[in-house]
């Protein structure tokens, strides 16, 4: 079966924009990922080069070439600052499904900015593409990850047990997810 294209859309809310990542994000995206607060719930360590950066930028190109997701740049709409990122990926057009994740400044957190974004990217996900789930996981120690997740309606299904080393530590993640039927296209989101 011949696969569908993914084209990277620009997705607009009421204060973010959504948008396919281009050359000028390097600098952002590295100051980023390369504080060790931001990704103490990460499996990757923080980067310590620019030039992990400029190879983020080209995977996401790759992935939206290749059809198998899409990673957006999230700017505030208000200022045009860049403060995190959100990405469908694991697109399977057979299955109806795809994973969800995000990442975001810690300047940007306590604002509802990710929420915001994620749910931006479900519409996009249930009413554009007619995807059926949505999965995401989460650092079972990262709380605010997991409420932003249960806000959307996501459900948490399981615990991956010990599934990733964060800074040196054995973790666990929780997996969520989000079915079709549970989810509505209005501005509100999930049902409850």
């Amino acid at each position: 079966m011949a696969r569908m294209s993914l084209p990277t859309p620009t997705l607009q809310t009421a204060r973010l924009r959504l948008r396919p990542f281009n050359d000028a994000d390097a600098d952002a995206l590295f100051a980023l990922h390369s504080s060790a607060y931001v990704l103490r719930y990460w499996d990757a360590p923080p980067w310590t080069e620019r030039a992990r950066a400029e190879r983020f930028i080209t995977a996401c190109r790759q992935m939206a070439e290749e059809s198998t997701g899409a990673r957006l740049a999230v700017d505030r709409a208000s200022d045009g600052a860049f403060i995190g990122w959100c990405s469908l990926n694991r697109w399977n057009p057979d299955y109806r499904s795809a994973a969800m994740g995000y990442c975001f400044d810690d300047a940007a957190w306590g604002h509802g900015y990710a929420t915001e974004a994620a749910r931006a990217v479900l519409h996009w996900a249930f009413d554009t593409l007619n995807l059926n789930r949505v999965q995401a996981e989460t650092d079972t120690r990262n709380a605010a990850s997991a409420r932003v997740l249960e806000k959307l309606g996501f459900v948490r299904e399981g615990t991956l047990r010990e599934d990733c080393v964060v800074n040196g530590d054995v973790s666990d993640s929780w997996v969520y997810g989000l079915l079709r039927r549970e989810w509505r296209s209005g501005s509100e989101g999930p049902l409850k």
